[in-house]
């Protein structure tokens, strides 16, 4: 059975909501990358930022930014130095003036301030990292990169593998008894070599989704078939259908080509019964994955002619899914029926117990894998739907712009007069050097922050930290993903810094988008 369909989106079944999530939490132990730093204005509606709009009245009457004490045992963070830096006792000096990107010059960013505009010191969020896409996805035992793409056995092969033995062999032993033990030989060729007829099928999807531009991450095989992970949607319901009917497609031409390689073999000879077999096996996955419902092949097919018919993506995917979870109950109820009037004779009936026990489980397990299928089917499609909803510019966080020596607490004074919540180190002419962190910025005492200059607690900025402000959808979660970090520059196309773009913030408005329906 194959399950191709996007799978490279943001995790989010074990993240907490915005508003169930602390304000303050322990920073990360990995160091954060550095953060960007839009401009710092107030707000459009003449409120600042301060803390959140949708908290509870006991988060709104947090301290501003620099409050948060902490105790004298309180180790500074790393990059801070572990002895105070200030020269002849005293505090330095705190600048008067504002550095060469004073927020005060430079024009508000347009975005609303949502749950996520809370002071710098009091939110501490390291936990939202955006979702990972793992370099090399694991799946198993790599068995090679056909066409590029990994190929992996899952451990559940080797069970599946070992029942296929098992009960071919069980056949063997009546169709050609002279085998004895060499039957389970037979019966082990006949495994590799179907599943290799299931490799073939993937790869079909797989050759049909590179002509097509749409990334492939693994092809998987597992207990019931194998899955081809397509990272992105087809453009068209016309490449959808292809895309989907190539699997069945090779299987039936698999069963051809058996069907007419037995012709010149003796049918009672172990190669007459393996070619037979695979020719059954091959028209009975084609017509398996031709079903209508998602998320089999033909649910898929489906899917692509009611989205032509009605030019909505997500009407075809809610119609071919709830045809899925009919069909899944469908299977439940009618599979071991069919099973036990059609398959049983006179010499079964004393056997008629354990094989109602084994067709009901085998039901059981394919309606379950098809009622989940569909389900994540529709959970994919509202993602889909909800993914122009993430956009940078409106997820961006107001920062202000510090020079290297500006002490800690001056700076978190000037967030905090602000309204921002991020702090990005620039140069004497106002370019970008480095983001402050975020965890850094809590893991510092409030008694020491006079003499922690914010380069201690920054990291320089990289190519993959600037963050278009134009960015949106699966354009964005791409980017955030080429370079995790929990924190990113966000800027103009002219190059002008806009703010700062936090991972948790996408995360929790992921979290939300999934929470509406579609």
């Amino acid at each position: 059975m194959d399950e191709s369909g996007g799978s490279g989106q943001p995790r989010s079944g074990t993240d907490e909501s915005a508003e169930g999530r602390a304000d303050r939490r322990a920073p990360a132990t990995e160091p954060a990358r550095p953060d960007p730093a839009p401009t710092a204005e107030q707000p459009t509606d003449g409120r600042p930022l301060g803390p959140d709009r949708d908290d509870t009245a006991q988060e709104a009457a947090q301290p501003p930014l620099h409050a948060e004490a902490r105790s004298e045992n309180d180790a500074p963070p790393q990059g801070a130095d572990s002895d105070d830096e200030a020269t002849d006792g005293e505090a330095p000096q705190q600048a008067q003036d504002a550095p060469v990107n004073d927020p005060a010059t430079r024009p508000a960013p347009t975005h609303a301030p949502d749950a996520h505009d809370r002071t710098l010191a009091h939110t501490g969020t390291t936990k939202g990292q955006p979702p990972p896409r793992p370099k090399e996805p694991r799946g198993g035992l790599l068995m090679g990169r056909p066409f590029g793409v990994p190929v992996y056995v899952a451990p559940s092969w080797f069970l599946v593998a070992a029942l296929i033995t098992w009960v071919f062999g069980g056949q063997l032993d009546r169709v050609l008894p002279e085998l004895g033990a060499a039957r389970y030989l037979v019966s082990l060729f006949f495994a590799v070599a179907f599943y290799a007829s299931v490799l073939v099928h993937e790869l079909a999807h797989t050759v049909a989704a590179l002509r097509f531009k749409l990334p492939v991450r693994r092809i998987q095989l597992q207990f019931f078939g194998g899955v081809s992970e397509i990272e992105k949607e087809a453009e068209t319901p016309g490449r959808e259908f292809v895309l989907a009917f190539v699997g069945p497609l090779l299987s039936l031409v698999l069963a051809g080509v058996f069907y007419a390689a037995m012709q010149p073999v003796e049918p009672g000879t172990v190669p007459g019964v393996l070619l037979a077999g695979l020719m059954i096996s091959n028209l009975i996955v084609a017509a398996f994955n031709l079903l209508p419902g998602l998320p089999l092949d033909g649910g898929r097919m489906l899917r692509a002619i009611v989205w032509k018919i009605t030019g909505k993506p997500m009407t075809g995917t809610i119609a071919a899914a709830w045809v899925g979870r009919a069909l899944a109950v469908s299977v439940l109820v009618g599979l071991p029926w069919l099973t036990q009037s059609g398959a049983l004779g006179s010499d079964a009936v004393d056997n008629v117990g354990m094989d109602t026990v084994m067709d009901a489980l085998l039901a059981a397990i394919l309606a379950a894998i098809i009622w989940t299928g569909a389900g994540n089917s529709l959970r994919m499609a509202r993602l889909r739907e909800h993914l122009p909803e993430l956009r940078a510019r409106t997820l961006t966080r107001r920062a202000v712009p510090v020079e290297t020596d500006t002490p800690l607490s001056e700076a978190l004074r000037r967030a905090n007069a602000a309204g921002a919540r991020a702090l990005v180190v620039v140069d004497a002419d106002g370019n970008p050097l480095s983001l402050v962190r975020e965890a850094a910025i809590v893991g510092v005492p409030e008694h020491r922050r006079p003499w922690v200059a914010v380069s201690g607690l920054a990291q320089d900025l990289t190519d993959g930290m600037r963050v278009s402000a134009e960015l949106a959808g699966e354009d964005l979660l791409d980017a955030l993903r080429a370079a995790p970090a929990t924190e990113y520059l966000v800027v103009e196309e002219t190059g002008e810094i806009y703010g700062v773009l936090s991972a948790a913030d996408v995360e929790r408005a992921f979290v939300k988008a999934m929470a509406r329906p579609a």
